[in-house]
């Protein structure tokens, strides 16, 4: 690639191989996107931990490129959101066409006062890249590249893992071991866990190029265009001028032919003209599954990111859920390694995140048959949408592009605490995620929220504040609207930025009873 310098991190000894070395509380497998992020979250938590990675450079390819909102809220507790950001290509536009004709626009974040938009577009090598240099100036982590693991042998009480370099293998006893180690998961193979799901057989281009000259920054999606007029095509601009065009192919086109760069090339001439110059940067042919696993917890071995669970690409799910389990488990796994919570509070992990999973997949899944219909009469109703949406808004809500991802509800959690009160008309209800606002000279609500339970209180929170921080707001402004506060509205926030009880007046006994449920308590 022209515009990405990949950098080999060095492969160090491990002092295992010279004899045993100390029992580890965490140890993770793979260094993509969630294994770096949770590392980076129990380091805020005082828990240390030594992350394997079988490779030594970030991931080939652009692959996730869209970092969400909520991802970007958790990257910014490491101080390397914002460079993200001014690295990356904000948008918050989407546009709909079909065949030649905008049908419509949309915008995933229309309200103003937010620290940081609803998406940023920024190729996984960079955001992978900011992760690990961040993780190795963590005196809590260890990274180690070129260490693969082989073999594990799961105990009551942890995990012994036999682990290959190239000097040799050694093994490695953790209390509590992490996959995250991706789709093919070897972690899930060796424990030979099912990995239920389905299969989509159609196929898709992905063609990454420099483009020289204007590139528009919202995302546009064309059904029928005519430059490739039996299909769909997706456009995302990238960092460092780089396009994202992605084409729908059908179930019988030959990957190794659309492969080529002279076929690639004959597509892109069709669509952006004679006259237009680019360089290749990156393609693949892809097809891909909906599946997630029975349980992500087993034992003493938790399962996160890919190879928990993986959706289609329609809808920036993947790497965006990925930091969702990783925000949900850090905090709970923190607790139960410092003996602050029973083991037990690791199901509710299992429970959120696969209730969160199965949202995921719903929609990416809806997204997948509205844009590749299976039946014909899935592509008559796809088809007379699309024609009566320029016209009627009611058509515009059917259409299905992508649901891009938000934060999912956690309704029924069992560590939320219902509503006592039955006056409130708005505010986020337990188990859904807290809303960012400006806090005038003080910065954001979001950044205000440490890596423990926070009470956010609308006024005084009176006696006592059972036992964890405290952030007052002024009941009035932005803050108290979209909070619905009244003087003496008091809020639970979870470490993940979750709701985990709210009231209108504080009341000490209720808030340690609800704090008691939160940690599983």
């Amino acid at each position: 690639m022209s515009s990405y310098e990949y950098r080999h991190y060095p492969y160090v000894r491990p002092a295992e191989l010279d004899g045993p070395g100390p029992r580890r509380p965490v140890v993770i497998v793979g260094a993509g996107i969630a294994g770096p992020t949770l590392a980076l979250l129990l380091s805020t938590r005082g828990v240390p931990a030594l992350v394997l990675d079988d490779d030594d450079t970030v991931s080939l390819g652009s692959r996730s490129i869209c970092q969400a909102k909520h991802s970007l809220e958790t990257w910014d507790r490491f101080g390397i959101a914002a460079r993200m950001v001014e690295k990356g290509i904000t948008w918050e536009q989407g546009e709909v066409y079909l065949r030649d004709s905008a049908i419509y626009r949309f915008n995933l974040q229309a309200e103003p006062g937010h620290k940081f938009p609803a998406f940023v577009n920024l190729q996984q090598y960079y955001v992978e890249e900011y992760l690990y240099e961040r993780c190795r100036a963590e005196p809590l982590i260890e990274m180690r590249h070129r260490n693969k693991v082989v073999g594990l042998a799961p105990h009551d009480d942890g995990v012994t893992l036999t682990v290959e370099t190239p000097d040799g293998a050694y093994t490695l006893e953790t209390e509590w071991l992490v996959a995250c180690d991706g789709v093919r998961s070897p972690v899930r193979h060796m424990l030979d866990l099912p990995f239920p799901g389905e299969i989509f057989h159609d196929q898709f281009l992905i063609a990454d190029i420099r483009l020289a000259g204007d590139m528009p920054k919202e995302r546009r999606f064309w059904f029928y265009p005519p430059f490739h007029p039996t299909n769909s095509v997706l456009l995302h601009r990238q960092a460092d001028d780089i396009l994202r065009v992605d084409f729908q192919l059908g179930r019988d086109a030959d990957p190794e032919e659309e492969k080529k760069p002279e076929n690639i090339d004959r597509r892109l001439r069709l669509m952006f003209g004679p006259e237009a110059r680019w360089e290749h940067e990156w393609s693949s042919v892809y097809t891909f599954t909906c599946r997630m696993m029975e349980r992500f917890v087993h034992g003493r071995t938790i399962f996160a990111g890919d190879a928990a669970h993986v959706v289609s690409p329609f809808g920036a799910r993947g790497g965006n859920a990925a930091v969702a389990d990783a925000d949900n488990l850090a905090w709970k796994l923190a607790r139960v390694v410092k003996g602050e919570s029973p083991p037990g509070l690791l199901d509710s992990y299992c429970e959120e995140r696969q209730a969160a999973s199965r949202e995921n997949i719903r929609q990416s899944t809806r997204s997948t048959d509205f844009i590749t219909p299976k039946f014909e009469a899935s592509r008559v109703f796809r088809d007379a949408t699309l024609s009566l949406a320029r016209d009627f808004p009611f058509a515009r809500a059917l259409i299905n592009s992508g649901r891009l991802s938000v934060p999912t509800t956690q309704a029924g959690s069992p560590l939320d605490t219902p509503d006592a009160d039955s006056d409130w008309t708005g505010g986020p209800a337990p188990g859904r995620a807290m809303i960012d606002a400006p806090l005038g000279n003080n910065g954001w609500l979001v950044e205000r929220i440490g890596p423990d339970f926070t009470l956010l209180s609308f006024g005084d929170v009176g006696e006592g504040s059972a036992g964890v921080a405290v952030l007052k707001v002024d009941c009035s402004g932005l803050p108290a609207a979209r909070y619905d506060a009244r003087p003496g509205t008091t809020y639970l926030i979870r470490p993940d930025r979750y709701v985990a009880a709210r009231w209108r007046r504080y009341d000490l006994d209720a808030a340690q009873a609800a704090l008691a449920r939160a940690t599983g308590r």
